[in-house]
């Protein structure tokens, strides 16, 4: 590894341009993340407790970060099939579809919630097959983690295309040659390129899903203690002026996800580690 001197030989500029990033990340990142901390024990670690430990806040919390890992988890698989259907196969209209699969990244999430809310509505297109069946999707929160199933899975996808891209197809010929089957060949030859991809894109999915909030909130029904997320409850703090409970709840979500991200990202380098 470099040394620090051989590094500021090798780059130029590297003085100036470490400074910028730490001032840049100091002012963007850090220092609106550490006002809110302080703001959040204004009151003392107490009434942060007592804050961030009531029914209905560990309600929401359990339905954010629950529905968000739920739908990411579907992501994965489905993004995963999508990613290699539009890398392998050649087809009519794929074009079109793999341009689809940026509409969540620019579909303001309001319309995505509204269009969502009209589809599965009890009177919707798919809501009225469905609810004979038993299926209440739109005001439940199964319309919480269909909200977030879509504008998770771009991440799933955009990550995994550039790697399925990458990957040799005479590595699965040989695989083949020498008698592996389809499972054997995804497991030992594909998989261990995929898995550090998938899981940087679940990661990706699960930090936008769980602070996702227009497109949820017109599908939840919003009851607290049922299908009410986090974001939904510190916006409802701030329209009442407790902005040190929504602080409260902002910095519970913030620590819960520091503590995934951190699993997440140590996970994937030891899978780094083991595939070299």
């Amino acid at each position: 590894m470099a040394s620090l001197a051989q590094q500021r030989r090798t780059l130029p500029g590297f003085g100036l341009g470490l400074g910028v990033t730490i001032t840049y990340l100091s002012l963007i990142v850090l220092l609106p993340l550490a006002t809110m901390l302080l703001r959040s024990l204004g009151n003392g670690p107490a009434f942060w407790w007592q804050a961030v430990s009531s029914a209905r806040v560990l309600a929401a919390l359990r339905l954010s970060f629950g529905a968000s890992m739920a739908a990411a988890a579907v992501d994965v698989i489905f993004g995963l099939i999508i990613a290699w259907v539009l890398v392998r196969y050649r087809f009519i209209g794929r074009r079109w579809f793999d341009a689809l699969i940026d509409l969540p990244f620019a579909l303001p999430t309001a319309v995505a919630g509204i269009t969502l809310s009209a589809l599965y509505a009890g009177n919707g297109w798919l809501g009225q097959y469905l609810e004979p069946w038993g299926i209440k999707v739109a005001f439940t929160r199964v319309g919480v983690f269909v909200a977030l199933v879509f504008v998770a899975l771009p991440f799933i996808v955009r990550t995994v295309q550039p790697v399925l891209q990458d990957l040799d197809k005479e590595c699965e010929e040989a695989a083949a040659t020498l008698g592996a089957s389809r499972w054997q060949t995804f497991r030992q030859v594909l998989w261990p390129s995929l898995a550090p991809a998938l899981l940087t894109g679940f990661t990706m999915a699960l930090a936008r899903a769980v602070g996702e909030y227009g497109s949820v909130i017109f599908i939840a029904g919003n009851l607290p203690r049922v299908s009410e997320i986090a974001p939904l409850l510190i916006t409802i703090k701030l329209e009442q002026y407790d902005y040190v409970g929504a602080a409260a709840i902002g910095s519970a979500m913030l620590l819960l996800s520091f503590v995934l991200l951190l699993v997440l990202n140590l996970l994937q380098r030891r899978m780094l580690r083991v595939q070299r």
